[in-house]
């Protein structure tokens, strides 16, 4: 990305439409939280359910689906009796990993900084 600069150009308006493009696939209270757990290796759906505080079932079944659409995360079928299902993050999953990062930072200094009031 090139330097974000004071004037308003086609460089900021590009700069925003891929940020609209981001905000649009990490989208609503969950996808970035399932992403988090997921980066600390696969799990199964009765993992996430348990580590994603709140959540509810059919939420984490349409957010799973929709990851899978937008090639964040696969899910593969293990065969055996009882069949299990495991997530993992894709490597295009994987490259939000950075961004994740950041916010996590960022959160924990907030949550510093809040409670210094």
């Amino acid at each position: 990305m090139k330097k974000i600069t004071k004037e308003p150009s086609h460089d900021c308006k590009m700069a925003i439409m891929a940020v609209h493009d981001a905000i649009d696939v990490l989208n609503g209270k969950w996808k970035i939280t399932i992403i988090t757990c997921l980066l600390f290796g696969p799990r199964r759906y009765s993992d996430i359910m348990r580590d994603v505080k709140g959540i509810s079932g059919k939420v984490l079944s349409r957010e799973l689906k929709e990851m899978e659409t937008n090639l964040l995360i696969s899910r593969s079928v293990i065969s055996n009796r009882p069949i299990t299902v495991s997530y993992s993050l894709t490597d295009y999953g994987m490259s939000v990993q950075p961004i994740i990062t950041v916010l996590s930072e960022w959160g924990q200094t907030h949550r510093k900084q809040i409670s210094k009031k």
